[in-house]
């Protein structure tokens, strides 16, 4: 008789484990995917572009684990107070336990910039673009780093790349047409 309750036991996890699985599929279907959200940005009218590039952004930061969608608004919520230390700390231990995904990087790569830490944050920055090429804050944030480091080719490059993703990106536009003032980043 134990013999019956135990397999009972596992039968009941193994469904809860497939309803679960299944209720995350299901909840992620529904959601509009990031790749149509950035093609409606890339034809949307300047009026519109702003809740489509939310729509993009709140598309990359689900995980579609609780847990580290928990960790991502904790390691968030501290670089907005300013605890920058904190914030690499979660972001941290989530992508330690979530290594695939791209804006656990791209968090952690801005908390290591205001933290002065441009190695890592360049590191970071890489990540997220091999995991997602289409991150247009991480390219812009790659640009701005280069362009600090006075590599201005190679930043203009980027911008231009930003804007060929999300071509409403306003600080990728401020900074290229800064840098076309300077005679750097114009096409022939």
């Amino acid at each position: 008789m134990v013999n019956h309750i135990v397999n009972l036991k596992h039968t009941v996890a193994a469904l809860g484990f497939w309803v679960l699985l299944g209720g995350v599929s299901f909840a992620q279907a529904q959601m509009p995917q990031a790749e149509e959200l950035l093609d409606e940005l890339r034809m949307a009218p300047a009026e519109e572009a702003s809740r489509i590039e939310r729509a993009v952004q709140t598309a990359w930061a689900r995980s579609g684990s609780a847990s580290i969608d928990l960790l991502l608004k904790r390691g968030l919520d501290a670089l907005a107070g300013g605890d920058t230390v904190l914030a690499i700390e979660h972001f941290t231990a989530l992508t330690d336990h979530a290594p695939d995904f791209a804006e656990g990087y791209h968090a952690r790569a801005q908390a290591y910039f205001r933290a002065d830490l441009y190695g890592p944050a360049i590191d970071d920055l890489e990540l997220t673009l091999a995991l997602n090429p289409q991150q247009f804050n991480a390219i812009f944030g790659l640009g701005a780093i280069l362009q600090e480091f006075g590599d201005l080719r190679s930043a203009a490059t980027l911008y231009r790349r930003v804007l060929a993703i999300n071509p409403h990106h306003e600080n990728a536009q401020k900074a290229l047409d800064g840098l076309r003032r300077d005679g750097i980043g114009r096409t022939l």
